[in-house]
């Protein structure tokens, strides 16, 4: 899941480089992220606990930006660990203090934070986003239990953006959800946005509001949960109030809230990690997975084009060639080879001459008409027709989706350009496909010519009947007109030679048989050219042509991918559904 999770992540940033701002998807791919990264880090919580079950209690103090989050966290370890300045956006790197135990503890810390490389603290640089610290904190406190308190960069500012990543890590690392703000900021939308985009963690959770004036506690405080049961749905949390000290004075802890964090500590249900990732995930996997969904409901879309097109194209392959009265000959070659099966052994050959010699004026006109065929073969020439019509269809189609499907317009003028380019490549594999078909189906047009020699052996006296008409008849004029390049100029001669023997035929016991064949023959190429060329030769790669397209804009993750991480999503550790 986590790999799907880093996919899906990478796949929007890129998309999002290519977008204007301006466009409406910008903002909203900005947020998916920012939840694609609490995912992201979440999921490497429950690794990292998986992995280390005595794993020290995180606790993570966070909040916008001037509202003392580093003060309060120096006030709870009780010594100046945490760095403090007067001014906006200070700390730009998470920093970890181990109170009460050594980093050393921490096993399994630096996978957790993945490409984050860990410095210590006097390292760490303000232009430098892509680290945190952890350190020990000498002074002993009251406050907390044996831990790592966490000090955050804010989550408000203009430059907040960079470090965001570092911030969203390590609240979803911590056990324990310190809140601070102050009396200028506790009503911010930010602060709330965050809270409410961390409620799935379910992290025990207290709010320090700082800087506070003597007498204003109660309305503050009175607003502030107003704020919280307006965005949470979980219990109001206790809450903290700090009054304002002036420089170099530290605000005191209350009395009041000092086993506040041994309470809480008792509230952590690190056993239900699990399900609340499933939840997390569950959350927002239809919104994060929609222009995914997207492109693979244009893949169907175009798919179910494509279909279309190449049923049209079969239709038409049936109307122009199997059932046209003057195009369709693959029968007339099985007479043909009929024909030669007829021959008289001991005689084939002298009559072979003789026919030469007969056809020899038909032959020679042929040559003097420069060598081309007058009457070409009919299926080849319908074929590779059929073959640049289908693409010039499908090719106008695309056009049209660019123009009736605006939100997906993008899409559909990439797989255009794609079909463009790749146009010559696949009209070249197409007509060498048409090319081996004809000649492969040679063997089924002579298997069917054995059939009717097979049966005519059955009555011997209408296969004498047909020898006798093979000899007496010049039929050796039709095979040469077939074989030189078709009928036309020939037809004199050839058509009530044909017409002689098919009449025998259906005229004889056989008649029936031989319907019979020529209806199966014509079934079995009708299939033969559905399959090796339309299905495979052309449907396959047609199909997989907008899966070839590289571009930025795209997210391309499969729908086998998709299920995968789905099934994953459905399923509880060890294997247990969830209910």
């Amino acid at each position: 899941m986590l790999e799907f999770i880093q996919l899906l992540k990478q796949r929007y940033q890129t998309v999002l480089q290519q977008l204007d701002k301006k466009n409406p998807q910008y903002l909203d791919y900005q947020q998916r992220i920012e939840q694609l990264l609490y995912g992201e880090a979440f999921i490497r919580r429950g690794e990292l606990l998986d992995g280390n079950p005595g794993f020290p209690l995180q606790i993570a103090v966070i909040g916008p930006t001037q509202a003392g989050k580093s003060s309060v966290v120096n006030l709870l370890l009780n010594a100046n660990a945490a760095g403090v300045s007067p001014l906006a956006g200070y700390t730009v790197q998470a920093q970890g203090f181990c109170q009460g135990l050594t980093p050393d503890d921490c096993d399994g810390m630096q996978h957790y934070f993945g490409r984050f490389q860990r410095l210590e603290q006097t390292e760490l640089r303000p232009g430098r986003y892509d680290c945190y610290s952890l350190s020990s904190s000498a002074a002993a406190s009251a406050l907390l239990p044996p831990c790592v308190c966490w000090d955050t960069p804010d989550f408000d500012s203009i430059d907040a953006a960079d470090y965001r990543e570092g911030v969203i890590r390590t609240i979803a690392l911590a056990d324990i959800v310190v809140l601070v703000v102050s009396k200028e900021k506790y009503a911010d939308q930010s602060v709330w946005e965050m809270m409410k985009a961390i409620e799935v963690f379910q992290q025990p959770t207290l709010i320090c509001v700082n800087k506070l004036n003597e007498g204003s506690e109660p309305v503050i405080l009175d607003s502030l949960r107003q704020k919280w049961l307006q965005t949470r749905q979980d219990p109001l949390p206790n809450l903290v109030p700090l009054l304002f000290q002036k420089a170099p004075a530290v605000p005191s802890w209350p009395q009041s809230a000092r086993q506040a964090f041994n309470e809480l500590a008792k509230k952590v249900t690190r056993h239900k990690h699990a399900a609340r990732q499933q939840q997390l995930l569950s959350r927002y996997w239809l919104d994060w997975l929609q222009p995914v969904f997207a492109e693979h409901y244009a893949q169907h879309h175009w798919q179910t084009l494509v279909d279309q097109a190449l049923a049209q194209a079969v239709k038409e392959y049936q109307r122009d060639y199997l059932n046209h009265p003057h195009h369709y000959e693959t029968f007339q070659n099985a007479l043909l080879n009929l024909l030669t099966l007829l021959e008289i052994p001991g005689i084939a050959k002298a009559l072979g001459k003789t026919r030469r010699a007969m056809t020899w004026p038909f032959r020679k006109l042929f040559a003097w008409g420069g060598g081309t065929p007058i009457n070409p073969n009919q299926e080849l020439g319908v074929l590779n027709q059929l073959g640049e019509h289908l693409l010039i269809q499908i090719a106008d189609r695309l056009l049209e989706k660019t123009e009736t499907e605006p939100t997906d317009s993008r899409w559909w003028k990439e797989t255009a350009m794609a079909l463009r380019q790749k146009r010559v490549d696949l009209l070249q594999i197409y007509r060498q496909a048409v090319t081996d078909y004809h000649s492969d189906f040679q063997q089924d047009v002579e298997a069917s010519a054995q059939r009717l020699y097979v049966k005519l052996q059955e009555q011997p006296v209408i296969l004498n009947s047909l020898r006798a008409t093979r000899v007496t008849t010049d039929a050796g004029a039709l095979l040469l007109a077939i074989q030189a390049g078709g009928i036309g100029i020939h037809d004199l001669v050839i058509t009530p030679l044909m017409l002689t023997i098919t009449s025998l035929l259906a005229e004889s016991a056989i008649g029936s048989y031989m319907h019979k064949v020529e209806a199966e023959l014509k079934q079995h190429q009708l299939n033969t050219v559905k399959t090796a060329l339309f299905d495979v030769c052309l449907k396959q790669r047609l199909y997989l042509l907008p899966q070839g397209v590289q571009s930025p804009t795209r997210f391309n993750i499969s729908e086998q991918q998709c299920h995968v991480a789905e099934q994953m999503l459905k399923e509880k550790k060890h294997g247990l559904r969830l209910l």
